[in-house]
């Protein structure tokens, strides 16, 4: 029984959240270590401004967006198991056989469509299942600030709804989002390396 073993008893339902995530015993082992140490007062749970002292989500133009999807339903905390599940979505895609997974398990959270989820719900901010023009004129402009005026912002919003919005009703759906980003690696571009 070697550290290993007993730091992963401190994890509660480790096997479990491992089976979930697809995370290795070792980088979960790396999750919990960075999850206790953003949670200095030992509460168990992590709040949103425990989150904002991670370095990468107070660069990131969509930082606020990302915290708030630790948060769903309104909720103020985050357990460890639901601070890894989040995390999953940005695990590297492993080249497997789809004829390989077993039909009755879940879709793995870090797949192209739980990817694609994660990224629509950052748009979609009323949670209608659509994304309209002003919602993504805000994303636009958290992304690009004042280097590019309102007018040009207004533009690009409406062309990037125009091209996608097949249907014809002013927003994009679920649907639509994904096949505008048919061509995109998104498996690649929403991947963190070290959550192997």
């Amino acid at each position: 029984m070697g550290a290993r073993s007993s730091h992963a008893a401190v994890i509660p339902d480790a096997d479990g959240i491992r089976r979930e995530t697809g995370f290795s015993q070792a980088s979960l082992l790396r999750l919990h270590h960075r999850f206790r140490a953003l949670d200095g007062n030992n509460k168990g749970y992590l709040s949103r401004t425990d989150l904002q002292q991670i370095g990468a989500l107070a660069v990131n133009p969509l930082g606020d967006r990302i915290i708030d999807s630790f948060f769903p339903d309104g909720n103020q905390r985050v357990d460890f198991s639901g601070f890894v599940r989040i995390l999953a979505h940005f695990r590297p895609v492993e080249e497997e056989d789809p004829a390989m997974r077993d039909p009755k398990q879940p879709e793995p959270l870090n797949s192209r469509m739980n990817k694609l989820r994660f990224a629509f719900q950052l748009y979609d901010l009323d949670r209608d299942g659509k994304i309209s023009r002003h919602e993504m004129l805000q994303v636009l402009r958290l992304m690009v600030g004042v280097q590019v005026t309102e007018e040009q912002l207004e533009s690009i919003a409406d062309r990037t709804v125009q091209e996608a919005d097949e249907d014809g009703d002013g927003a994009v759906s679920f649907l639509e989002f994904t096949k505008s980003l048919e061509k995109m690696n998104v498996e690649q571009k929403m991947s963190i390396r070290i959550l192997k």
